[in-house]
C-alpha cells in the first residue's frame, strides 16, 4: 500500500491547487482523478465556455464593424471550428495541469476513488493511505424531474459545449451564470433563444438594477425572456422538443430544437464512501468547519461539495487554506461575505458584498451611488455604453458594503472592490484615490462620488 501525507480526491480548481500547495509545503502528495486533470472548470466549465464566448464576441465585433468606421464583407463562421477551438484550449489547460503535477512531484492516480475507514482510499481495487485526505469531487449539472436530460434534445452544459450542429431554436431553462452565458453565445451565433426563469428576475442572485439592465440588453439583442415561469414538462417525441411553460397567464407550449437545462448543480458525493466512513452531509453538501475538516478526523472537503459559494476561485482559496492549516501554519478563516461573483455574458456582470435590497433588509443606513457607462469616455470610445457601476456604503462609517457592475470588462474591474473591502477602506478613501483616464475603472470612482454627492461627469 502506498502511503502519503496528503491525498486529494478530485483535480478541479480546488483539488489540483490544494495538491500543489501541499507539495510546496513539503508534504508527500497524490491526486486521484477519474477523467481529465483540471476537473469540470478547465475541461467543461470556466475555461472552454470563455473560449466560446470570445468567439461570439469577435463575431459581434465583425457584424458591427461599420460602427467603428471599418468595412468588412458579410462575416460568417464555422460552428464546428468554434467548438473545436474551445476544446483545444481546454485540452491545453489540462496538459498544463499535468505539467504542474510533474513539476511539483505530485503522484497522479487515474481511476475512481472510494473513501475507506482508517484514512484510506480504494482506486479501482488498489488501496492508498494518507494522514490527510481532501475530498474535492465537485459537481455536475442538476436534473429536474420535469426536465430529464437525454443529451440530445434536453441537454446540460457539457453537451451545450460540444453540439455537432448549431440549433436554430433553443430554450434555456434557468438564468444563473451558466444559463445566461450560453444564451448570449447561441444568440450571438444566430440561434433563436428563449430564457425561462422561475423567479421574477433573471440572474436572480444579483442586485435588481443589474438584473433589469441585463434583461434590457438581452431583449435588445433579440433574446426572449420569460420570468416567473416554470417548465412543467417536455415532449421529445417529434423532430424537436416541445416545452410546456406555466406562467401567471396560464400555460404556453414552446417549440425548439434543443432545451438547455441550466437549473443548478448537483454535488458528486454519491458512491465515494462517505457513508462507510461516517462523514456527515446535509442537503447535498459535506459539512465542514472553518478549516474544511469533516466530522471524521483526517478527512477534509473543499469546493462545490461544501456549503460555501460554488465558484472556482472559492474552491482554490479553500484548498490552499485547508492545506496550510494541515501544515501547521497560522491561517484566517475565509470571509464568504467578500467573495466576488462574475458572469461572462455580454454585457458582463461582476459583484461583491450586499445588494441594495439586502442592505436595507438589514436595517442599515446607506449611501448608494451609480454611474452609467453611457457617461464614460472610454466606454463611448469602445462602443460599449451598456451598463453601470453601483456602490453601496454605510452612511455612518463609510464601510464599503457592496459593489455591483454590469458592462464590458467589469469582471476584471471587480477586484478593486474586493481588495478595498478586504482592507476596510472607506468611501472617502476610494473617492480620493486617483483613477486613470480614460478607463472603464473610472466609473468606480464616479459611482462613489455619486454616493457622496460629488459626482463630476453625470
Amino acid at each position: 500500500m502506498s502511503k502519503y501525507d496528503v491525498i486529494v480526491l478530485g483535480s478541479g480548481p480546488g483539488g489540483y491547487v490544494a495538491a500543489i500547495r501541499a507539495s510546496q509545503l513539503g508534504l508527500k502528495t497524490a491526486i486521484i482523478e477519474k477523467e481529465s486533470l483540471g476537473g469540470v472548470c478547465l475541461n467543461w466549465g470556466c475555461i472552454p465556455t470563455k473560449a466560446l464566448l470570445k468567439s461570439a464576441q469577435v463575431f459581434e465585433y465583425l457584424k458591427h464593424a461599420e460602427d467603428y468606421g471599418l468595412k468588412v464583407k458579410e462575416p460568417g463562421y464555422d460552428f464546428g471550428a468554434v467548438v473545436k477551438r474551445s476544446r483545444g484550449i481546454a485540452d491545453g489547460m489540462s496538459k498544463g495541469v499535468q505539467f504542474l503535477m510533474k513539476k511539483n512531484k505530485i503522484d497522479v492516480i487515474n481511476g475512481f476513488g472510494k473513501l475507506k475507514t482508517g484514512k484510506k482510499i480504494d482506486v479501482d481495487g488498489k488501496e492508498y493511505s494518507a494522514d490527510h485526505i481532501i475530498i474535492a469531487t465537485g459537481t455536475r449539472s442538476r436534473e429536474l424531474p420535469a426536465l430529464p436530460q437525454d443529451g440530445k434534445k434536453v441537454i446540460g452544459y457539457r453537451a451545450a459545449m460540444t453540439l455537432e450542429k448549431q440549433p436554430k431554436k433553443m430554450i434555456v431553462v434557468g438564468s444563473g451564470a451558466i444559463g445566461v452565458e450560453f444564451a448570449y453565445f447561441y444568440n450571438s451565433m444566430g440561434t433563436d433563444v428563449t430564457i425561462v426563469e422561475y423567479l421574477p428576475n433573471i440572474v436572480p442572485v444579483e442586485d435588481e438594477d443589474v438584473s433589469k439592465q441585463l434583461e434590457r440588453s438581452f431583449k435588445k439583442s433579440g433574446i426572449k425572456i420569460m420570468t416567473s415561469a416554470e417548465v412543467t414538462k417536455v415532449d421529445t417525441s417529434g423532430d424537436g422538443v416541445k416545452a410546456t411553460v406555466k406562467t401567471k397567464k396560464g400555460e404556453e407550449v414552446l417549440e425548439a430544437d434543443v432545451v438547455l437545462s441550466a437549473v443548478g448543480i448537483k454535488s458528486n458525493i454519491e458512491n465515494i464512501g462517505l457513508e462507510d466512513v461516517g462523514i456527515a452531509t446535509d442537503r447535498d453538501k459535506i459539512l465542514v468547519n472553518d478549516y474544511y475538516q469533516t466530522n471524521i478526523p483526517g478527512y477534509y472537503a473543499i469546493g462545490d461539495i461544501t456549503p460555501g459559494q460554488a465558484l472556482a476561485h472559492v474552491a482554490s482559496a479553500e484548498g490552499i487554506l485547508c492545506v496550510e492549516k494541515i501544515a501547521g501554519q497560522h491561517v484566517e478563516a475565509l470571509d464568504y461575505g467578500n467573495i466576488p461573483g462574475c458572469t461572462y455574458c455580454s454585457p458582463e456582470i461582476a459583484s461583491v458584498g450586499l445588494t441594495e435590497k439586502q442592505a436595507k433588509e438589514k436595517g442599515l443606513d446607506i449611501k448608494v451611488g451609480k454611474f452609467p457607462f453611457s457617461a464614460s469616455g472610454k466606454a463611448s470610445a469602445s462602443g460599449a455604453k451598456d451598463g453601470f457601476v453601483k456602490v453601496i456604503f454605510d452612511a455612518k462609517y463609510g464601510e464599503w458594503l457592496g459593489c455591483h457592475m454590469i458592462g464590458a470588462g467589469v469582471t476584471d474591474m471587480i477586484a478593486e472592490a474586493v481588495l478595498g473591502r478586504k482592507l476596510e477602506t472607506t468611501g472617502h478613501e476610494v473617492l480620493k484615490t486617483v483613477h486613470p483616464h480614460p478607463t472603464m475603472s473610472e466609473a468606480v470612482m464616479e459611482a462613489v462620488a455619486d454616493a457622496y454627492g460629488e459626482v463630476i461627469h453625470l
